[in-house]
């Protein structure tokens, strides 16, 4: 079967096409097989693949294959889903650390990790939720606000942020997005109250701190700005932090969370059912063929134009 393996920490010119071993039936057990039609690229894998995260992955070394969100077909049945079945999920790889990502044909995955896709949602819709949803959500978990808190979400124009102030919305939180030019009006629409176009952490930071009363009660950070948002919290605020290189030293009795998002299969199957009904929005920046995943990490890189690059395999 055709992977993307990273054959060395790096550029996205590490990344190459290989050949591996396609899975056989019950070769791990407890583990299905899935036909990917879809795979997520995320903001992990840029910097796994650039060797930032070396240390976290402990053993693992090049060359392994990257990807944690994959929508397909199921090759294997499990309770409740027929072979053949449309699914959708994620490889929780830092806890996997097999080297055996999504960016392949065929995945061995848990069946506790999947969700059927409904009818009206296409492969490549799909894959762009598993991770992004489980993230905002048990980021907002970790925050533990109180209905009427205001929540600055950074990241908003992208999928995990967007995804966080619908979320924050429907717990009752008052929202403040920080999001590209020009999303103003749709962000408001998806539930944020107050929206400030992006820019340097210190200008986000007085233009949020100049429009009291949105110096805010907790920071969800989905742009990974990091520690130089801690002026924007009140004293006692929380902070929640979705990468390890991105996390802030608490100050002024600020709470620090850090979030690597566990699957969920009961929440993703919500979740994509409120993206078939259209109360859940996501966002797809680009579909582009496994062949040119260097170059998707090329555009992810660059914020070509945000919203979830995904791989059709």
């Amino acid at each position: 079967m055709r992977v993307v393996e990273v054959t060395a920490y790096g550029g996205p010119e590490v990344l190459r096409m290989a050949r591996r071993p396609e899975p056989e039936a019950g070769d791990v057990p407890g583990r299905v097989r899935v036909r990917l039609k879809a795979a997520g690229v995320n903001q992990a894998d840029l910097r796994i693949r650039a060797g930032r995260y070396a240390d976290a992955v402990g053993d693992l070394k090049p060359p392994f294959v990257l990807g944690t969100d994959f929508a397909g077909r199921l090759l294997d049945p499990v309770p409740g889903m027929a072979d053949g079945t449309r699914v959708a999920g994620f490889m929780p790889w830092y806890e996997e650390l097999t080297g055996e990502g999504t960016y392949a044909e065929v995945v061995r995955v848990a069946p506790e990790w999947l969700a059927p896709i409904p009818d009206d949602v296409d492969f490549t819709v799909a894959a762009s939720v598993p991770l992004a949803s489980a993230t905002a959500q048990q980021g907002l978990d970790r925050l533990a606000l109180q209905e009427g808190a205001t929540l600055l979400v950074t990241g908003a124009s992208a999928v995990v942020g967007r995804l966080a102030v619908q979320y924050a919305h429907a717990a009752g939180l008052r929202v403040v997005a920080v999001a590209h030019e020009g999303d103003e009006s749709e962000l408001r629409v998806l539930g944020a109250d107050h929206v400030v176009t992006r820019g340097a952490a210190e200008d986000v930071v007085a233009r949020v701190v100049e429009g009291d009363p949105y110096r805010v009660d907790a920071v969800f950070d989905g742009a990974l700005v990091g520690e130089g948002l801690l002026p924007v919290l009140k004293d006692g605020g929380v902070f929640v932090a979705l990468a390890p290189d991105r996390v802030p030293t608490p100050e002024r009795n600020i709470r620090v969370e850090t979030v690597r998002a566990r699957p969920d299969a009961a929440r993703l199957k919500e979740s994509l059912e409120k993206v078939a009904a259209r109360q859940l929005i996501t966002r797809v920046a680009d579909v582009m063929p496994l062949e040119e995943v260097a170059e998707a990490h090329r555009r992810a890189e660059a914020g070509h134009r945000p919203g979830r690059i995904v791989l059709m395999i």
